[in-house]
C-alpha cells in the first residue's frame, strides 16, 4: 500500500504528468525560492525532489511580498507532439481588497531540468491557470476569473482562452465556461484533458479548507457546455451535500470531519497509466485536533481512480473519502534514493531540499571558503519581507528532531544567528547566539514572533563562551524545544515549551496557505557581511506518524 501523504509537509497544489516511466509532480512554492518543485517517480509510491523551475530571483522578483504571495498553484504539462514540457505559473502581487492581482505566465523546456524559456505573459484575469494541447495541435488556458463586482457570486467562475503558440499570446478574452459541479462555491483549480473525444474538466470547490473536494465535468467542445459527473465531488474529506456559494470563505473548519485522517482534500490532478490504470493527486492537511491547526500546511497525496464505461473517473473501489492508504500500481516498485538525515555540507553543491523566502539561497550561502561547513552571510531580520538569510527546510512531520552546530562570534547587538522553528515573517521561534551588553560577552537567547508580536525572552539569556555551540529543536506533537550543548553530547534545556500549533495557517494572521519550516538563519543588519559558520544540519523526522 501506498500510505498518504506522499509528499509530506508544505507542498500544496499538486500537478502531475507523465514522460514514457517517469512520472513528474509540481506544486506551489508562494515567497519561497528555489520555486516550482518537481518531484519524480517511477512508482507512484517512492518520489523524490528532483529538480526545481524558477531559480532566477531577479526576473522573478518576489521581494517585498507579505506571506503566501508569489507563485501559485503551478500547472505542469507534457506535450507529446512536440516532445516539450510546459509549465504555468501565477504570481500573485497581491490579495488587498478581494482584488487578487495576479500574473499568469508560460515557460517550456525540452528538458524537466531545463533550461526553461523566458516567460511567456498570459493574462492576470485570475489564478490557477493551466492548459490543454488539443490533438489539433491548439491550446487552451482555462484559470479562475477572480469577480471583484458586488452582488456577484465569488470567487468567480472558470474561464477559457485561446493560446496561439505562434504568436506566443493568448487570443481575444477569456470567455467563461463552467460555474462547478457542486453547490460548495469557491471554485477553482481546473484542469482541461481530453480523452475518447471528450473534453474534461477538473476543479476543486469549496475553498482550500475544511470543505474542499474534487469535481469533474465534460462537454464535446472545449468551450462547453460542460455537465458535470452525477456523482460529483469524487474526491474529499466531506462527502455530505452542502451549499456554500454565497461564502467566499474559503476555510469553512465547520466541515471537518473527525471520521477521516485527510482533510481538506481537493485541488486534484489525475494521471493515466500505460497499465491501464489511473491515479488522482490532490492536497490535504493533517490538522492537531481540537485547534484545527494545520502546522505541516497542505501536503499531497494521492487516491487510486478508475474510468466507468460511461466515461467519469471514479475512485476505485467506490465511495469519495480520500484514504489515508492508496493501493499500488502495476508499476514494478522503483526504490528512490533517500538523503541521510544529516548534511555535513562536504559538497559544494547544496542539497535541493533547502529554500529562502523571496531570494535564492545562493545570495547568502558559501560552500567553497571553508570546506566541510556551510557559511551564511547576514542580512536582514527574520521579521523582514526582503532580504533575510534563513535556509529552511520544510517540516515533513511533526515528530522531528534538528540539530546543527555553529561557529559564530558576533560583534554588535545587530548581531545574531542560530537555528528557528519559522512559519512566515510574523510568527516564529529563534534560538540565536549574540553579543549581550549586559553580561559583556556572546549568549545565547530566544526571541518569538507570535503575529508581529515580538517577545524577548530575556530569562532565557545564558552566557556562552565563542567556541563552537550545538543548537537543537525536538518537535513532540504539539510541545516544541529547545537545547543547547557546548560538546554536542549533553544537552541543557533553553526556555520554556512551545504550541507547535501554533505555526499555522489557521492561527497566522499575517500569512496562509503554506507551513512550517525549520532552519538556520544569520542576520547582520548593520552592513551585511558578519558571517556565521555551520559544521552540519541534521534533520531527522517520522514521517509514518501521524498527527495526533
Amino acid at each position: 500500500m501506498i500510505q498518504n501523504p506522499i509528499i509530506p509537509g508544505f507542498n500544496p497544489d499538486p500537478c502531475i504528468c507523465r514522460k514514457g516511466d517517469a512520472y513528474y509532480l509540481a506544486t506551489s512554492t508562494f515567497e519561497w525560492f528555489p520555486g516550482i518543485p518537481i518531484y519524480r517517480s517511477f512508482d507512484l509510491k517512492n518520489w523524490e525532489l528532483y529538480t526545481h523551475v524558477l531559480t532566477d530571483d531577479v526576473q522573478l522578483n518576489l521581494l517585498n511580498l507579505p506571506s503566501a504571495k508569489g507563485i501559485w498553484a503551478p500547472c505542469l504539462t507534457y506535450c507529446e507532439a512536440e516532445d516539450r514540457f510546459y509549465v504555468i505559473y501565477g504570481v500573485m502581487n497581491s490579495m488587498n481588497a478581494r482584488y487578487f492581482d495576479v500574473d499568469n505566465y508560460l515557460i517550456t523546456a525540452e528538458n524537466i531540468e531545463g533550461p526553461w524559456s523566458e516567460p511567456v505573459y498570459l493574462h492576470s484575469a485570475g489564478f490557477d491557470a493551466s492548459i490543454l494541447h488539443d490533438d489539433d495541435g491548439r491550446k487552451y488556458i482555462v484559470s479562475l476569473e477572480w469577480e471583484t463586482r458586488k452582488g456577484y457570486e465569488e470567487p468567480g467562475v472558470i474561464c477559457c482562452i485561446e493560446y496561439s503558440p505562434e504568436e506566443k499570446k493568448v487570443i481575444g478574452y477569456p470567455k467563461r465556461i463552467w460555474r462547478g459541479g457542486t453547490d460548495r462555491g469557491c471554485i477553482e483549480a481546473p484542469h482541461l484533458t481530453k480523452k475518447n473525444g471528450k473534453y474534461y474538466i477538473m476543479c476543486a470547490e469549496g475553498g482550500t479548507g475544511y470543505n474542499h473536494c474534487v469535481t469533474m465535468g465534460r462537454a464535446d467542445n472545449v468551450w462547453g457546455p460542460y455537465i458535470g459527473d452525477p456523482e460529483n465531488p469524487i474526491i474529499t474529506a466531506v462527502p455530505t451535500p452542502s451549499y456554500e456559494r454565497d461564502d467566499p470563505d474559503h476555510l469553512k473548519p465547520r466541515y471537518f470531519n473527525p471520521e477521516n485522517l485527510l482533510q481538506k482534500a481537493g485541488h486534484g490532478s489525475y494521471v493515466d497509466l500505460p497499465t491501464g490504470e489511473s491515479y488522482l493527486v490532490h492536497l490535504c492537511s493533517r490538522p492537531f485536533v481540537p485547534e484545527l491547526r494545520c502546522t505541516l500546511g497542505r501536503e499531497t497525496a494521492i487516491q487510486k481512480m478508475e474510468w466507468t464505461e460511461d466515461g467519469w473517473l471514479r475512485k476505485k473501489g467506490g465511495g469519495r473519502l480520500a484514504d489515508a492508504f492508496c493501493e499500488e500500481s502495476l508499476l514494478p516498485e522503483h526504490p528512490l534514493p533517500v538523503l541521510p538525515a544529516r548534511d555535513d555540507f562536504d559538497s559544494t553543491e547544496l542539497r535541493k531540499t533547502y529554500v529562502s523566502p523571496r531570494i535564492m539561497p545562493d545570495r547568502f550561502v558559501d560552500l567553497e571558503s571553508r570546506p566541510g561547513y556551510i557559511r551564511l552571510r547576514g542580512q536582514e531580520s527574520h521579521a523582514s519581507m526582503h532580504k533575510v538569510s534563513l535556509l529552511a527546510h520544510r517540516l515533513t512531520s511533526v515528530y522531528t528532531e534538528v540539530t546543527t552546530e555553529m561557529e559564530y562570534v558576533p560583534d554588535v547587538y545587530q548581531h545574531n544567528a542560530g537555528l528557528i522553528l519559522y512559519y512566515d515573517n510574523m510568527n516564529s521561534v529563534y534560538l540565536r547566539k549574540y553579543p549581550s551588553e549586559t553580561l559583556g560577552q556572546s549568549a545565547i537567547g530566544i526571541i518569538q514572533l507570535e503575529n508581529g508580536e515580538k517577545t524577548e525572552m530575556l530569562d532565557t539569556r545564558t552566557p556562552v563562551n565563542d567556541g563552537p555551540i550545538w543548537f537543537r529543536l525536538n518537535i513532540e506533537g504539539r510541545v516544541s524545544r529547545f537545547s543547547y550543548s557546548m560538546d554536542g553530547e549533553n544537552y541543557i534545556a533553553i526556555g520554556p515549551e512551545f504550541d507547535t500549533t501554533k505555526y499555522s495557517d489557521e492561527y497566522c494572521k499575517y500569512g496562509e496557505f503554506t507551513g512550517a519550516m525549520v532552519g538556520i538563519i544569520c542576520v547582520d543588519s548593520v552592513k551585511h557581511e558578519k558571517y556565521a559558520d555551520f559544521d552540519f544540519f541534521e534533520y531527522k523526522a517520522d514521517e509514518k506518524r501521524n498527527v495526533e
